[in-house]
């Protein structure tokens, strides 16, 4: 079946549910202990779960068709599917995000030593969506440019291009990862430089009718050929390498392994969010790779090259096969972990521990 999706996709995360006298009472409420609470109207249904990937817990039904439930959801931002028998409902009274290649409704529960990634009184910084037509995809793409609060058109700045991961697109580091608002804390407190930051879809669709319509790994070469040229003409942007930096999470850290290894004459800086240095699936050329072996090389080439995962990251396998992998390379990487899985909580906190350590 042919399908076509609209350019832009609009998300509301406003906290208004909706007409009381037409919509009844529903919504969300977070618990002081960090639960949540959720009521929906579904009259018909026999089945109302909440479910994160296959662990389910169920709504109790009540009077006049509602369903209610206190749930521990873990903490950070936990996406899940709302299941009515069985069937996967996106339901427009709690919140809205992007995510498993669709719209998902999820809750962002606060982390008690999280406090860097808030809406405070301080300046911040704005982001802007443009169109970029694109030489390998032959359709537009669409970048969002973080400037900071005090952005200066007539200075030179240095940009990271961040990737998010697998399933999602360009608004995820916006909405769901919070890299403005943490970006604008680290500025407030003078602890990063002022850069630019992009951010791309890196589900790069093909329209080659002989090829797979997915190919993840074509972004690449939308990023080469069209993106950082059009930064570059489009912003007053410093462009030798020790002033262009990469980093991602999960599939984009992928991506950013094999950008940042294989021109190492453009990047100087690379960051990997639950990183995976090679490809996880396996069976899969690796010439990126080949500058590990030469240490002096590598030395000279990245001044900063971080690695870090959560704990419970469900592919921490991958990680400890990386460390095994660079054993006795003596590279100058940088590598840490952080509590949590595969998550936004995780990289958050990568984001805020890798922003300070680029272009010093």
């Amino acid at each position: 079946m042919a399908k076509q999706w609209p350019l832009d996709t609009a998300l509301s995360f406003d906290p208004i549910f909706g007409e009381p006298n037409r919509d009844g009472n529903q919504g969300y409420e977070i618990l002081p202990d960090g639960r949540v609470t959720m009521r929906i109207i579904a009259p018909n249904a026999g089945e109302v779960l909440v479910d994160q990937f296959g662990k389910t817990q169920a709504f109790e039904k009540k009077e006049d068709g509602y369903w209610e439930g206190t749930f521990d959801l873990g903490r950070g931002f936990q996406y899940f599917f709302l299941k009515i028998d069985g069937a996967d409902v996106l339901n427009p009274y709690l919140p809205i995000g992007y995510g498993c290649c669709r719209p998902m409704n999820f809750m962002d529960i606060p982390v008690e030593d999280i406090t860097w990634d808030g809406l405070t009184d301080i300046p911040h910084g704005a982001v802007t969506r443009h169109y970029v037509m694109s030489s390998v995809t032959g359709k537009h793409e669409i970048c969002l440019v973080y400037t900071p609060p005090k952005y200066d058109p007539n200075k030179k700045y240095p940009v990271l291009y961040l990737q998010h991961g697998y399933g999602e697109n360009e608004i995820g580091w916006t909405f769901q990862g919070h890299v403005g608002r943490i970006a604008d804390q680290l500025l407030d407190k003078g602890e990063m430089k002022e850069m630019l930051i992009v951010m791309c879809c890196g589900m790069t669709q093909l329209l080659d009718a002989d090829k797979s319509p997915m190919h993840r790994m074509a972004f690449l070469d939308v990023l080469l050929k069209d993106i950082i040229p059009f930064i570059e003409g489009r912003y007053n942007v410093l462009t030798d390498k020790w002033n262009r930096a990469m980093a991602g999470l999960s599939m984009g850290s992928f991506q950013t392994s094999i950008t940042t290894l294989s021109h190492p004459e453009l990047f100087g800086y690379a960051g990997l969010f639950s990183g995976f240095l090679r490809a996880p699936w396996g069976n899969m050329p690796e010439p990126h790779l080949a500058i590990l072996d030469d240490a002096e090389k590598f030395k000279a080439n990245y001044r900063v090259f971080y690695r870090a995962m959560g704990t419970e990251d469900q592919f921490f396998n991958s990680f400890d096969s990386d460390d095994k992998f660079l054993e006795g390379k003596n590279l100058n990487m940088i590598r840490n972990t952080f509590p949590g899985g595969h998550d936004w909580t995780v990289w958050r906190r990568c984001i805020h521990e890798f922003l300070p350590l680029i272009f010093r």
